[in-house]
Order: C-alpha cells, then sequence, then structure tokens
C-alpha cells in the first residue's frame, strides 16, 4: 500500500452513509475507491455535478470531468448543473463534508492550499467556499514535501480560510485541530509518535493514547 492509499483508505472511514461529499484535486478524488457503494454517498464537483461514479475505463467524455479536468462517470440518477447552482450548494452550507489537498496546515488549523506565490495557478476554484462552508473539512495530504514540513507553526503561503479545519489525514497520522492546539490522535501501523514529531512543525499535544490507524 502506497502513502495516498493509506490517506484515502482512511479519509474514507470518516465519511457517513448517505452524505453529500465534495472531493477536492488530487489525492482527495481517491476517496471515493474506497467508500462501499452501499454507504449511497453522494459525490460533488464544484463544476457541477452530483453522483461521481468511477472512472470510465475507455469510455471517457470530455463533459464529464471532475474540478481538475479528469474523466469520471456519472451514476444513474446523477444531477448536472451549472457553476452557479454549484456554488449555491457549497456557500449555502448543504455539503456535509469536503476533503481537500493541503499546502500547509498551521497551529490553529488553518489551511493554506489554493497557490503558491510566483507559480501560475488557473485560480483558487472552490478552495475558499469550501474550507469556510462545508459542515466537516478534512485535509488529506502527505505530511512533508521535498523535505520541506507542510505541519507549522505560523502560514507563509496564503491562507485559503480562517476556519479551522476538522481533521488532518497524513501517510503518518491523524490529527485533529481544537482551540487548544493540534491533537494527535493516531500514527499509521508502524510510526511512532516520535517519528511524526520529527517531521511536524507545529506543536502536536497528547491527551490520550495515541491509538493506530484502522484502515480496513
Amino acid at each position: 500500500m502506497n502513502d495516498k492509499e493509506l490517506i484515502a483508505r482512511r479519509v474514507a472511514r470518516e465519511i457517513q452513509p448517505g452524505s453529500l461529499v465534495n472531493l477536492g484535486i488530487g489525492l482527495p478524488t481517491m476517496v471515493a475507491q474506497y467508500v462501499p457503494a452501499e454507504a449511497n454517498v453522494f459525490f460533488q464537483s464544484e463544476n457541477g455535478i452530483i453522483g461521481i461514479g468511477g472512472l470510465p475505463d475507455g469510455m471517457e467524455n470530455p463533459s464529464l470531468s471532475d474540478a481538475g479536468g479528469g474523466m469520471i462517470g456519472a451514476l444513474p440518477g446523477a444531477a448536472a448543473f451549472d457553476s452557479a447552482f454549484s456554488f449555491g450548494l457549497i456557500r449555502g452550507g448543504h455539503l456535509d463534508m469536503t476533503v481537500l489537498g493541503g499546502l500547509q496546515v498551521d497551529s490553529q488549523g488553518r489551511l493554506a492550499n489554493w497557490i503558491i506565490p510566483g507559480e501560475r495557478v488557473p485560480g483558487m476554484g472552490g478552495a475558499m467556499d469550501l474550507v469556510t462552508r462545508a459542515r466537516k473539512v478534512i485535509v488529506a495530504m502527505i505530511h512533508t514535501a521535498k523535505g520541506q514540513v507542510k505541519i507549522v507553526d505560523k502560514l507563509n503561503l496564503p491562507i485559503t480560510s480562517g476556519r479551522r479545519v476538522d481533521l488532518i489525514v497524513t501517510e503518518l497520522a491523524v490529527i485533529k485541530p481544537c482551540e487548544e492546539g493540534l491533537i494527535l490522535k493516531e500514527v499509521a501501523p508502524g510510526v511512532e509518535v516520535a517519528e511524526v514529531r520529527a517531521a511536524t512543525e507545529a506543536e502536536l499535544i497528547i491527551t490520550e493514547p495515541v491509538t493506530t490507524m484502522e484502515l480496513e
């Protein structure tokens, strides 16, 4: 199991049956693979669809894509709509959950994920709206990038939203931001607490025994 699969499997366990869930670009799109079909979860993309299905596998249609432009399928009964309606759902607080990638998360649980200054990007997409208005926000990301920590004391990248995210899931740990700071809840199989601390700039709080991630 690679790191991204581990993260996606753990995030999938947070999704409740019947939920309306947005999956961000990149790693978060993998989460849908590990949610049982019988859970009847409705996956939404901000470019205008509810009812994302599996990859079409040879039957790609350029009119059916996720927010990152990747080809998707549509389940029977799926709904397609324009961006105005889609963002009405998001800004109206109707999404049960969003799963987003992250560039940095700080000690207060605030996310930076939409731009690295000096690099060209097509825009912020729905990141700011999703973090601000989804009922639950999970950040799914690799713990470090090219030797640089991503869970930092203070953000040095542009902030996405002033709201604190609800959970951070990496290939090393599950961390819950709260008013007091970042609580280390779980470590990945074979990972020690000391390893997570060494890869994290922000202080981690341990209030109870740290458990091992369950992935099945």
